[in-house]
């Protein structure tokens, strides 16, 4: 797997974004307990951390950005009932844009299994 050269500027830029922001373009009222705000940017940022570490390994590759990806979901499994819809939207949507920074295609459905806590694949 290819990482652009700016990727690292890049996860610098995320990371010192403010995060649970209202956002308009995607109908995201913003958080509005400011303790879950902080709660919830750490390890949106402990990703983003995860996610560079790996992209500046000698071999990337996209099973490495899964397990990333299971295990910064996991760590919202204390808080995940105190997460609204909008909440957990927000925060997958975050998760993507670390994706669109290595290019990783797809989340393997850990998103929507996070999303709406069930496999639309099960019967």
């Amino acid at each position: 797997m290819k990482i652009s050269t700016n990727a690292m500027q890049k996860f610098e830029n995320f990371k010192n974004k403010e995060k649970f922001l209202p956002d308009n373009t995607i109908f995201y009222p913003g958080i509005g307990d400011e303790k879950l705000k902080s709660i919830l940017t750490e390890k949106i940022n402990l990703m983003a951390d995860d996610f560079k570490k790996i992209a500046e390994s000698k071999n990337p590759t996209d099973e490495n950005y899964q397990n990333a990806i299971k295990t910064g979901l996991n760590r919202f499994s204390e808080i995940y009932l105190e997460l609204d819809t909008e909440n957990r939207e927000r925060i997958c949507t975050y998760f993507e844009e670390l994706m669109d920074i290595v290019g990783l295609e797809s989340s393997d459905g850990q998103l929507n299994d996070f999303m709406y806590d069930f496999d639309p694949n099960q019967n």
